[in-house]
């Protein structure tokens, strides 16, 4: 697992800023950047390109929900996406299982096994990835669980549909994924209403790890949980991962994050403004972005520095760079909107610390 006691090895602009690294010119660079991606283009469980999510609302007015997310997931692989509430996060999850509402319009590609998530119809997603190829942790697991039926039965019934699994060893193996997401055996034939909602969490975690499915989709997995829950929920998703399939986190939760993530992903008002390997972002070097260096900045065991300002309104966004209304490194250069090259979108990037 790479993370914060195993650094995996740079890769990338990170080797170029390794210790006794050698000299890289730009255009090498580049080229070592490009060779990496395509790498991992090739070996991806999930390539996202170019995703955009807009949503059209009355009187014309449009919400840019997402714009232009662009990442590779490989098996083996957890992407850790974060950022402040409303950026973008859960809808780009929802897009890829085909969960907006209609009033969503997207564009750009999402393809796992061959199959392009953003244009796939409704049997595909229901019969043949959702639960199969792509599970979901949801954020709302209340809304999630079937009111009428006890946990037991919801996780049994979710074995026999993704699973070949004989009827007699079924509950067992019910039982299992209940464990795996630390939900009290206790506590099965109880029926949702009767669940607190850091139950009603572990109980939707269980449902979504049955499938085995290559992708998880986990969005804020550890919410309502205590610290202990949330170790514990963190660490049997990286064993998810371990089995060799890809996992997107999306979370508030950096210390979750720092705890199992591979790679982190940064999200700003609907964009991706970087992404990097866990051990550089949350270790002495720290992120490059301004405002992914804020995130780490405002936590209690670090500055507890708060970000001033506050993000813009998904349906009015400044020109250009949306951070820079609250950005201290802002200049008249930022009235454009910044290229995500190398990992990167910034006109002032922070330098590498030592």
């Amino acid at each position: 697992m790479a993370g914060p006691s195993q650094p995996a090895p740079p890769i990338g602009a990170d080797a170029v800023n390794a210790p006794n690294a050698p000299h890289v010119s730009g255009q090498r660079l580049l080229r070592a950047l490009d060779a990496v991606s395509a790498e991992r283009a090739e070996d991806a469980v999930l390539s996202v390109r170019d995703l955009t999510v807009r949503f059209r609302l009355r009187g014309g007015r449009t919400v840019a929900a997402v714009t232009g997310a662009d990442f590779d997931l490989a098996a083996g692989e957890c992407l850790a996406l974060v950022g402040e509430s409303g950026c973008g996060k859960s809808v780009l999850a929802s897009a890829l299982l085909g969960l907006l509402p209609g009033n969503a319009e997207t564009s750009g590609t999402a393809t796992t096994d061959g199959i392009d998530l953003l244009t796939a119809d409704e049997k595909t997603l229901a019969r043949t990835v959702r639960g199969r190829r792509v599970g979901l942790v949801p954020q709302s697991p209340a809304a999630h669980l079937t009111p009428v039926r006890t946990v037991r039965s919801q996780l049994e019934e979710t074995v026999r549909a993704l699973t070949a699994t004989g009827r007699r060893a079924r509950r067992k193996a019910a039982e299992d994924a209940a464990e795996r997401a630390a939900f009290p055996a206790g506590h099965l034939d109880r029926y949702p209403h009767e669940l607190s909602g850091g139950l009603a969490q572990r109980a939707a975690t269980a449902l979504a790890l049955i499938g085995g499915a290559r992708l998880l989709l986990a969005d804020e997995p550890t919410t309502g949980l205590d610290r202990d829950l949330v170790d514990r929920t963190a660490d049997e998703l990286r064993r998810h991962t371990d089995d060799g399939r890809a996992l997107l986190l999306i979370t508030h939760d950096l210390a979750a994050a720092e705890r199992i993530a591979d790679r982190v992903a940064v999200m700003y008002a609907g964009r991706i403004v970087e992404i990097a390997p866990a051990h550089r972002f949350f270790g002495p070097t720290g992120p490059r972005h301004p405002y992914a260096r804020g995130l780490l900045n405002a936590l209690p065991e670090r500055e507890f520095t708060p970000i001033p300002g506050m993000p813009p309104e998904l349906s009015a966004l400044p020109e250009g760079c949306a951070f820079a209304p609250r950005c201290p490194l802002a200049t008249e250069l930022c009235a454009t909107v910044p290229a995500f090259t190398a990992g990167l979108a910034c006109h002032h990037p922070e330098r590498p610390r030592a």
